[in-house]
């Protein structure tokens, strides 16, 4: 029986989310995302020195740095992860570089939950509707750079 209950407050609260996101509010965990924090209203705000460190990850991705090399770099220099670790992962310099959050837009259920229990999300692969809000909170990279970014990650992931 406590299980039944569990299962629809959980079926409440994703109706509850949902019908946000259609709505055009974004929801965002912003506590592991490098270059912004949230103020007192609830809104996504540039942490200056992150957005500089964000910034530099596109840059020297433009250079010509692969994810390896830009992993070396941040390391070598100490600059540190959202969560404050010294050491990157390539597949996090990856998910910034692909982020839409730093040219301002927000991309909403690109991943789902689909069994509250063991509580795993999975990739939305059209399961579900994805919600596009465009100019949700301050940009932190051009929107020009950011495509030259993945126009470049798209034509190295066809030569592999």
């Amino acid at each position: 029986m406590a299980q039944e209950e569990s299962c629809s407050k959980s079926e409440n609260i994703k109706f509850g989310i949902r019908a946000r996101m259609r709505s055009g509010k974004t929801i965002l965990n912003h506590t592991q995302f490098l270059g912004y924090t949230k103020d007192s209203d609830g809104v996504l705000v540039v942490v200056p020195e992150e957005a500089e460190i964000v910034r530099k990850i596109f840059d020297l991705y433009l250079q010509g740095y692969g994810m390896r090399k830009i992993k070396r770099y941040l390391e070598e220099y100490g600059i540190k992860t959202a969560t404050g670790k010294a050491i990157w992962s390539t597949s996090t310099i990856d998910r910034i570089l692909s982020n839409e959050k730093y040219i301002g837009n927000v991309l909403m259920q690109k991943t789902y939950t689909p069994d509250f229990f063991t509580g795993k999300q999975e990739k939305n692969d059209g399961t579900f509707s994805m919600f596009f809000v465009e100019n949700a909170h301050e940009a932190i990279v051009d929107k020009e750079i950011f495509e030259k970014v993945q126009e470049r990650k798209k034509a190295h992931s066809k030569k592999n």
